[in-house]
């Protein structure tokens, strides 16, 4: 019996979520155990206690063939990989001396039975039986024959036994550990085996890239990679990230691989040119060029894995709703949206907004059941009066026309409810959009309750109850909000984006992550945002009132990475295979400086406050330490903010009067230095 122990006990399965590999891929994913993600220590706190006999549930194979019972190891814990991948396999891995296949097989030789177990050959095209007799650490692989009866299933019926042999033949026995699924046994024996395949296997599928062994830095390869990659992963099958960015992730991962590929062919044929060739100067501007392609596209890649900075700047969403215009009647109609109409609702109705005025021109009036109907039925000019009662709605609210959505009554008499996982609650893109006196309630969400993408958008006397963040001002749009209360959102209450407009007026921002968070980006250059704040009150925030994002430590970067010269990094590029890491620009550093390895303090000497505003509470802060490098244990621990009591003074801020900012957990204004 092979000696270690790996984490895999006790899974229910009502707790497990499954991985989408192989043929288990078909079968839709169980939730995860409710609050794995919820609690930052979760996945360092959970105990693992060893069970005898198995511990590990078994899985029929689906196909034609009949096949044994094997271990159903993909449908793992997050802290059960986590702890997997930190403690046993990756202990002290920093690409410095060994190569990963050797932290790999050497976790392999503890845990593995050499023979003696069945396992199911596993590829694209066909499954088969075989038996294990020997096992290559070092090259991950496994030596097999065919197991006895022969069983196979394939897409084609070619794959006879004497097919089978010969390819065995040709593969000289050996296959990929990865592609072996181990075949069940209660005794509990092959345990360890099918869990460390299965981690093996796991971790070549979803956290390995091709270029991380080039990457090297003084810094533990789990907290770099592993561990933002792994929590993504989750992220992903949990249903917390949004469908858009998800494709932009794989998308730029695919840019990824194959700049890399190019890169390294280019590589390898320069190592083959004649010195001072004409055909080598073009290789390698092109590999100058390849390069700082791919940097940019790795850059990008580990902003989205990074959970701290994946809604700051991995994902800016474009819709793509068109706007119906005006009616082909040159009509304009009014929307009255009520569950049940009475009779004293109607007579006030028609007293208070449907009375028409001496010369107006007629307006035809439809009835709706739920708001959503109404605002899919809405042209140009339309307005959609929604009468007091509780709405529960399924969709998005896409508004693409200028029109006016407002609540008859008090905001908490009229509640919009949105149930069900999606992207966004209002998606606003219309050129003067005016919404009051409705109460939004938003669950199981992945976006924010309202994104302006485009257009004008005023919001007043308003309740936005929020799960995740609550507006989202993007480039370019124009957003009012008065006498409104914004609250709950697990991100910022507001998030602004460059080249916006913002006004903010007589609302009320609180217990929320962050205020508002002023948003910059890495690779484009917008115009500075215009922001009016008249008379807000912004407390109760887990973080700062007023956050802003500012990229100083990538422009430094860039300017000292313009003291190399192209000889120089074409030099290296040509001689030693690799570009030069002194003198390129290194966005690793920046994701370095992005995720705390290199602190910053906090200002010890904050000026004077924006008069007119009152600042309620004043957090003492720590005094400043001399900036240092060490290794961070957990991600969870990353981030850097400072406190910035000269933020309001910017340039921004065109009208700031009257704001009070109290209880905000870290402050009242912070920058968050990336």
């Amino acid at each position: 019996m092979a000696d270690g122990s790996l984490t895999g006990g006790g899974l229910e399965a009502a707790a497990m979520a499954p991985e989408r590999t192989g043929w288990a891929a078909d079968q839709e994913p169980a939730s995860l155990e409710k609050g794995l993600f919820q609690d930052e220590d979760s996945c360092s706190d959970c105990s693992y206690h060893d069970k005898p006999g198995s511990s590990l549930q078994s899985f029929m194979p689906e196909g034609k063939t009949l096949f044994p019972e094997i271990f159903q190891t993909n449908q793992l814990l997050f802290y059960e990989r986590f702890r997997a991948y930190q403690d046993y396999i990756l202990v002290d891995c920093l690409f410095q001396s060994l190569r990963l296949s050797e932290f790999t097989a050497d976790f392999l030789e503890k845990v593995l039975e050499t023979c003696g177990w069945r396992a199911v050959w596993h590829t694209n095209v066909f499954k088969v039986l075989v038996e294990v007799t020997d096992v290559d650490f070092a090259a991950l692989k496994a030596v097999v024959r065919l197991a006895e009866p022969y069983l196979c299933d394939s897409q084609v019926s070619a794959f006879t036994m004497e097919c089978m042999k010969e390819l065995l033949d040709l593969k000289e026995h050996r296959l990929p550990l990865q592609e072996l699924w181990v075949v069940f046994d209660d005794s509990g024996v092959f345990d360890q085996t099918a869990l460390a395949i299965e981690h093996v296997r796991f971790f070549y599928q979803n956290i390995w890239r091709s270029w991380d062994e080039e990457e090297e830095d003084e810094y533990d390869y789990f907290v770099r990679c592993v561990e933002p990659r792994l929590r993504l992963h989750y992220d992903i099958l949990e249903d917390r990230v949004p469908s858009g960015l998800i494709v932009d992730y794989r998308n730029l991962l695919s840019q990824c691989e194959e700049s890399y590929r190019k890169f390294l062919n280019l590589r390898s044929s320069l190592s083959n040119c004649n010195s001072d060739s004409e055909q080598e100067n073009i290789s390698m501007v092109e590999g100058l060029k390849l390069y700082s392609e791919m940097e940019q596209l790795k850059q990008k890649l580990k902003l989205i894995e990074n959970p701290l900075l994946r809604y700051v700047f991995g994902y800016q969403k474009n819709s793509n709703i068109q706007a119906k215009g005006a009616r082909p009647s040159g009509q304009k109609i009014t929307h009255v949206v009520s569950s049940t109409m009475i009779a004293g609702l109607l007579r006030s109705l028609l007293t208070d907004r449907l009375c028409q005025e001496p010369g107006e021109e007629e307006r035809e009036i439809q009835f709706h059941s739920d708001p959503l109907s109404a605002i899919n039925a809405c042209f140009e000019g339309d307005t959609v009066i929604v009468c007091p009662g509780h709405y529960v709605v399924h969709g998005t609210f896409s508004i693409a026309d200028s029109i006016e959505l407002e609540g008859y009554g008090l905001p908490d008499d009229i509640v919009i409810e949105k149930r069900g996982k999606g992207d966004t609650f209002v998606d606003c893109t219309g050129a003067d959009i005016k919404i009051s006196g409705i109460k939004f309630v938003q669950h199981n969400a992945v976006e924010g309750i309202l994104i302006v993408h485009r257009g004008k958008t005023t919001l007043e006397n308003c309740v936005l109850q929020c799960e995740t963040t609550g507006v989202t001002v993007r480039t370019s749009a124009e957003f009012l909000m008065k006498n409104s209360d914004l609250y709950g959102a697990k991100g910022a209450g507001i998030e602004i984006y460059p080249g916006s407009q913002c006004t903010l007026s007589d609302n009320g921002i609180h217990h929320c992550k962050e205020g508002i968070l002023i948003k910059d980006f890495l690779d484009e250059h917008y115009d500075i945002p215009k922001i009016s704040m008249v008379n807000n009150i912004i407390h109760n925030n887990e973080g700062y009132g007023v956050v802003l994002v500012k990229p100083t430590i990538f422009s430094d970067l860039q300017e000292n990475a313009e003291d190399g010269t192209e000889e120089d990094k074409a030099l290296k590029i040509q001689t030693s295979g690799e570009p030069d890491v002194a003198e390129r620009v290194d966005l690793e550093e920046l994701i370095q400086c992005a995720t705390g390895k290199m602190e910053l303090y906090a200002r010890t000497d904050p000026s004077e406050q924006v008069e007119g505003n009152c600042k309620m509470e004043k957090k003492q802060m720590p005094p400043p330490k001399k900036k240092t490098k060490r290794k961070k244990k957990r991600l969870s621990e990353l981030g850097i903010t400072q406190a910035d009591d000269n933020l309001m003074s910017q340039e921004m801020f065109v009208g700031i009067v009257g704001n009070q900012f109290k209880w905000n957990g870290k402050g009242s204004f912070g920058t968050f230095l990336f």
